[in-house]
């Protein structure tokens, strides 16, 4: 049982999997990154200087001074700036993950099927028999 898992593991598909799952996870670090600390800011700052990460709706009727502070106080809160940000990610990644889709399967063209080839020599010997049956008539 443990050579047929060993197998298993050593497969190339299995591999080649594990590491794109790793890629993928340090990848969606990256894009959490850039949206939240590079393409948020500039947004809030021209929608009014607004933190989207700090955008909330408190549901408990207490007024609470910010989303951390709500948090704290175990206050049941919809955090719908963190949702943006998160949508912005998911964005960002599956336009990478298009345009990496789309440049990979451009590399993969199929070769154009090769031109056939000629008639072979039964077949040309046919089409004489053919053309002077023809030529009788």
């Amino acid at each position: 049982m443990l050579k047929e898992f060993k197998d298993f593991a050593m497969r190339g598909n299995v591999l080649d999997m594990a590491i794109g799952i790793i890629i993928g996870g340090a990848f969606g670090k990256i894009i959490s990154s850039l949206v939240s600390d590079i393409l948020m800011p500039p947004i809030g700052l021209l929608m009014g200087k607004v933190d989207f990460s700090s955008l909330f709706i408190n549901l408990s009727g207490t007024p609470q001074p910010s989303l951390a502070a709500a948090k704290t106080a175990g206050a049941p809160t919809i955090n719908y700036g963190v949702f943006s940000q998160t949508v912005f990610d998911f964005i960002i990644i599956a336009f990478v993950i298009f345009m990496l889709v789309k440049q990979v399967n451009r590399f993969k063209k199929e070769a154009p099927p090769a031109a056939p080839a000629g008639p072979s020599n039964e077949e040309k010997l046919l089409m004489e028999i053919r053309d002077a049956l023809k030529a009788r008539q």
